[in-house]
């Protein structure tokens, strides 16, 4: 059989193949990749950090998440509507991952099935042999549990953790619970993860419509096998009918359906029926009987409709949610300042000026070491302490009291008289680019208590 030929019986499988070692390299590659110390993504619980397109955002700067959250939920929307359960033949880590362990390890290394083209038998005997590929796969899950948590904890210091271990039991815990979990489920569990547990799979289908891509067989050509879910015969009588009954579709299906029965929960858009019916049909010059199109489509013998009004309202939403979040994310501040005030209202000085405390809670969210300080918009009122500027390293905070002296002494307040006040705080060298404003308040005490403490 010629290499021509080999690709156009399974146009899909190579495809799919192309696709999950793209995914693969790049979700290995991606935590390695920083620009100024940041990564693409990095949600960082133990420095409290978001890493977004190369910026680094502080746990207090997650307006993002919901932004995330949204383009997140309306992709999977979109995608859904458009091209079916796309996500879960091509993309998900699930597939993937079964992939590698049933058809690499079991059949392709260790000959434990004989081949790829049925997956309908769990291989039986050859015990030995069943315990190396889940050792091999068990070695395999360290590398992906450890290049999951590296979206958590970054990989510069995801490797000193692990060689201080006894330091970072948490850590070490889940990275076991992961590699126990990824045995069992591609081991053990297998197929019945898509059938029983994703939750993918019971939402999906209220998003389909006519117009949505998904596997079909071709009932026109290929004839009349199943009548309202039951099945007629193995193969149709009629003569016109294409369909030859090898059920090579059937044996080849990973999660153990006959797609001539039409839409099903369990399927998954991997497409392996219609690359092995396609080797069928070709002995007799025909195409495969099954394919990737819509109701409508193959209906109609017309081209996939792909722009409708579902389609396009998701996506115009989709791109608006992108948007917004580029124009959130520029709104970055590279210095974040806390004010709190003291138990202390106020206190009154030997010369009668009235003195309010305060703790500044700054923190350099910025890439390196600034020196900051800050003045009032009310040019009654004089920085006491302190009287230097503060010097932060990159992404430490640090606390600071702050006391704030009122220079006009002519208050005649019935009662204590609190004045909104503006905090503006800078990094003096990059005054312009850092900077942010506080609203906090100076209270003057009322009339009686002052003198009471001026005399004191």
């Amino acid at each position: 059989m010629s290499n021509e030929k080999v690709r156009n019986y399974f146009k899909y499988t190579y495809k799919r193949y192309i696709v999950y070692a793209l995914i693969t390299f790049t979700a290995l590659i991606l935590p390695f990749i920083r620009v100024d110390g940041n990564h693409l993504f990095l949600l960082n619980f133990d420095k409290s950090q978001l890493h977004l397109f190369f910026v680094k955002f502080d746990m207090q700067e997650l307006y993002l998440m919901p932004f995330l959250f949204i383009i997140l939920f309306l992709f999977v929307f979109f995608v859904t509507t458009l091209a079916g359960r796309i996500w879960c033949g091509w993309s998900c880590p699930q597939t993937i991952f079964r992939v590698i362990f049933r058809d690499l390890l079991q059949t392709k290394i260790l000959k434990i099935n004989r081949s790829v083209q049925n997956k309908q038998q769990a291989a039986k005997g050859q015990i030995l042999k069943q315990i190396s590929a889940i050792f091999i796969w068990a070695i395999i899950c360290v590398l992906i549990a450890s290049n999951f948590l590296w979206y958590f904890v970054p990989p510069e210091d995801f490797f000193a953790y692990l060689k201080d271990g006894s330091e970072h039991k948490i850590l070490i815990g889940f990275l076991a619970c992961i590699v126990l979990w990824l045995v069992y489920d591609v081991a053990i569990l297998a197929e019945n993860f898509c059938v029983y547990v994703c939750p993918y799979a019971r939402v999906q289908s209220v998003m389909f419509d006519s117009d949505t891509i998904q596997v079909i067989y071709n009932e026109q050509r290929g004839g009349k096998i199943y009548d309202k879910g039951v099945k007629l015969y193995k193969k149709p009588p009629d003569p016109e009918s294409q369909c030859t009954g090898c059920e090579a579709c059937v044996r080849i299906c990973p999660t153990h359906i006959d797609i001539r029965k039409g839409m099903q929960l369990e399927c998954i858009n991997c497409l392996e029926c219609s690359d092995a019916c396609a080797k069928v049909m070709a002995k007799f010059s025909l195409p495969s009987l099954i394919d990737w199109t819509s109701d409508n489509s193959q209906k109609t013998h017309r081209k996939v409709k792909f722009i409708r009004f579902r389609t396009a309202a998701y996506l115009v939403i989709l791109i608006v949610a992108f948007v917004g979040l580029i124009l959130m994310s520029g709104k970055k501040e590279h210095m974040l300042l806390n004010i709190n005030r003291t138990s202390e209202l106020y206190s009154v000085g030997r010369d009668g000026s009235v003195e309010n405390s305060y703790v500044f809670l700054f923190q350099n969210t910025d890439n390196k070491e600034h020196e900051y300080y800050f003045d009032t918009n009310d040019t009654n009122l004089k920085i006491v302490r302190p009287n230097s500027p503060v010097r932060i390293k990159a992404g430490a905070k640090q606390k600071t009291i702050v006391t704030l002296r009122s220079l006009n002494l002519n208050q005649n307040f019935k009662n204590d008289m609190p004045i909104s006040i503006m905090i503006n705080a800078f990094a003096i060298d990059e005054q312009r680019k850092i900077n942010v404003n506080r609203e906090t308040i100076f209270v003057y005490p009322k009339k009686i208590r002052y003198n009471n403490e001026f005399k004191n």
